[in-house]
């Protein structure tokens, strides 16, 4: 007739760590691995499982560990498709592969792991992978369809550091343009409200547009100015004559290639006033080189 013996599987990890420092001692005290084993009542292979575990790494060894599923164990994909999922979409683009997207979304990316894998994954259990990938949802860099690369990296290269050492040469401040329009009525705003039940949001009847020149410093200083009309050749020297004057010192300003920036006008005004004020300009269809970029687009 077979004996019945504790089956440490069952009992909680409290218990199953009770077992096994009993285990110890006994052997400690010079009992023999059968003798253990009939005294606790337990099976023999458990004996000698922890007397291996406490010899390898002492009481760490015996220590309840963590339970649950073992990383990497029952996941959807193999770790040779994961690898080759983050190379597909760290690398190429949706329309690439003739996906019908832009940017690279979850259901993008559900949609080519079902095309290539014949895995059709839950959106909810993709979200963890791409947590665990270090993929996060970003808003992208907008680049001009027209900016020439190589004009990019010389400016940034050799045009904007030779800038930075004139302004160093002659205690000089760097300052960034731009312009942009303002309007009153414009509205981006999202909230929640019942389904069926748009929620109104007052605004002003009369439609009100401004302009607004400014200018930010390496230091984050910002000057402006608001204006009805359009920034003509007049508005941009007033606002240059201001900014010297507020400055104190000499003033290097990079602006884009708006057509105002190299009037004639403008260019005669720069001429007479060297000492005071140089305007450099960023390579055509730079954007987001221009920190005066975003500012007008927060504001």
């Amino acid at each position: 007739m077979n004996e019945l013996r504790t089956n440490a599987k069952h009992l909680s990890q409290a218990e199953q760590y009770q077992i096994r420092k009993s285990i110890v001692r006994l052997l400690k005290k010079g009992h023999r691995p059968e003798e253990v084993a009939a005294m606790l009542d337990v099976s023999r292979s458990l004996v000698y499982a922890t007397k291996k575990a406490y010899d390898d790494k002492g009481i760490d060894g015996i220590k309840p560990g963590k339970r649950g599923r073992r990383q990497g164990e029952k996941r959807t994909l193999t770790p040779q498709q994961e690898r080759e999922i983050i190379q597909v979409i760290t690398d190429k683009h949706p329309e690439q592969l003739k996906l019908k997207c832009c940017m690279w979304t979850r259901k993008a990316i559900r949609d080519y792991i079902l095309r290539e894998y014949r895995i059709n994954m839950p959106l909810s259990t993709l979200g963890y992978y791409l947590d665990r990938w270090g993929f996060s949802i970003q808003r992208p860099v907008k680049r001009a369809n027209k900016q020439d690369a190589e004009r990019v990296e010389a400016w940034i290269e050799e045009e904007y550091p030779a800038i930075a050492e004139q302004a160093k040469a002659e205690d000089a401040e760097i300052y960034w343009g731009d312009e942009t329009a303002l309007q009153n009525t414009a509205n981006y705003i999202k909230g929640y409200a019942p389904v069926g039940k748009t929620p109104v949001l007052e605004v002003e009847a009369k439609k009100l547009k401004l302009n607004m020149l400014s200018a930010v410093s390496n230091r984050g200083k910002l000057r402006f100015t608001i204006t009805k009309e359009s920034v003509n050749a007049d508005i941009l020297i007033d606002f240059m004559k201001r900014l010297i004057k507020d400055t104190g010192r000499k003033v290097l300003m990079i602006l884009d290639n708006l057509r105002v920036h190299h009037a004639k006008k403008v260019t005669a005004w720069l001429t007479e006033h060297r000492q005071e004020i140089e305007l450099f300009y960023l390579p055509p269809y730079s954007p987001e080189y221009n920190p005066d970029e975003y500012l007008n687009s927060d504001l």
